[in-house]
Formats: C-alpha cells, sequence, structure tokens
C-alpha cells in the first residue's frame, strides 16, 4: 500500500487568504491543490488521495491533510501559517483485528432516490439524511470499512457550499460529524478506505476518517 501522510496547518489569523480558505471550503481545496505537483493529470484528487477536514478547538482552528505524496510546505504563501506533516505508516501497521480504536470523521450523509421516486414525491436527485437515517447510514459505510462501531455520537454541521471557480457551479455538500469508539474487524480494508476516504464530497472537507487508540470497552 501507498504510504500516507498527514499534514497539520494552523493558519494566521491574521492572514488574508488564511482567513479567506477556512471560511470557504472550495477556495480551501484550491489553495491545498497549489501544494502538489500540478502535471498529474485527471483526478488530481483522487489520485494523490487528498482528503482533509478543518478541526475547531478552544485554542484555535487547524487543517488535517490526508495525501499520498508528501505536500510541498513551501508553496504556503508567506505568513498563512504553521505547518508539518509525518507519514501514518506506525498507525497504519499497528492496525490489527480486536484493536479498539475512537474513531472520527465529516461525512455527507446522503441517498439517491431512484428516478420513479423523485417524479413521484418531487424529491431531489440527492437527499441529505439527518438523526437516526443518518447514523444508519454511517453504520453501514463504517461496516463495509472494516470497523465494529461501539459508540456514535453524531453531530449535524453546516453544508460545504460555495462556487466552483472554473464554471460556477454551485458546492452543497450537507455534512454530519461522526466519533466514537470501534473494534478493528479487518484492517486491511480498513487501510483501503482510510487512503480512499468515505462518502462524497471528499474535495470539500468531507471523508477523513481519523483513528486513534482507544482502551478495550468494560
Amino acid at each position: 500500500m501507498t504510504p500516507l501522510w498527514l499534514t497539520r496547518i494552523i493558519p494566521n489569523p491574521q492572514n488574508q487568504q488564511a482567513r479567506r480558505d477556512f471560511r470557504n471550503a472550495v477556495d480551501l481545496h484550491y489553495s491545498i491543490m497549489k501544494l502538489f505537483p500540478d502535471n498529474i493529470g485527471d483526478e488530481a484528487r483522487k489520485q494523490l488521495g487528498i482528503l482533509f477536514r478543518a478541526e475547531t478547538t478552544p485554542q484555535g482552528t487547524y487543517l488535517l491533510l490526508q495525501s499520498r505524496t508528501r505536500p510541498n510546505l513551501d508553496a504556503l504563501p508567506a505568513a498563512y501559517g504553521s505547518a508539518d506533516s509525518r507519514p501514518l505508516d506506525a498507525l497504519l501497521d499497528a492496525l490489527r483485528p480486536g484493536l479498539p480504536v475512537r474513531y472520527r470523521i465529516d461525512a455527507s450523509a446522503v441517498r439517491k432516490p431512484r428516478k420513479s421516486m423523485q417524479q413521484l414525491y418531487n424529491l431531489k436527485p440527492i437527499v441529505a439524511l439527518t438523526g437516526p437515517a443518518a447514523i444508519e447510514w454511517w453504520e453501514r459505510q463504517a461496516e463495509q470499512a472494516g470497523l465494529k462501531l461501539n459508540t456514535t455520537h453524531a453531530t449535524r454541521m453546516d453544508p460545504v457550499s460555495g462556487l466552483k471557480a472554473q464554471n460556477k457551479e454551485r458546492v452543497h455538500n450537507p455534512r454530519t460529524r461522526f466519533e466514537g469508539n470501534a473494534l478493528i474487524e479487518d484492517p486491511d480494508l480498513l487501510r483501503q478506505r482510510m487512503a480512499e476516504g468515505i462518502g462524497r464530497g471528499k474535495a470539500y472537507g468531507c471523508g477523513l476518517l481519523s483513528l486513534a487508540p482507544a482502551r478495550p470497552a468494560q
């Protein structure tokens, strides 16, 4: 499996571009892509395995960025903020069946109604899921990623919205943060899904699954 890198970027609150990026996931996506080679071709984000998530703490906001290639942090604009990268090899190598972990993911929990249902009930092509329906969606995704969930806490977040620069197409992805405790059932499958990301909206801050060691449930 291709190694993964995890980068943490702490924006400078006095920097105008950093403030703009962290207000709009579309702008943030384009700034992130500038940290990687521009000759990748089609589906560059997918090929590079770029996933990211903004985190807010009492101390401030920062960005977690995962990628298959180490980003060129020298390409960050002057005074944008501080950043560092580290390989995820140790974490990925430590995954084994039965290992208890804590997890967190911001995901776009949606479903696509059949066209006949869309026409009959005047439904949108993509319907955002909330409450128990969103949790059920995540339970299915987790099982398909080799995780057995023990606990799940779901927090509805502001949707990702903005305009794509090329064609001014509106980007709108609902988001829910899922976090809790789980046991690893299939480490190889889990590594694969972590590298690929889970669900829609990966280019705009969704789909990055983070794991950390946890104590076994009592």
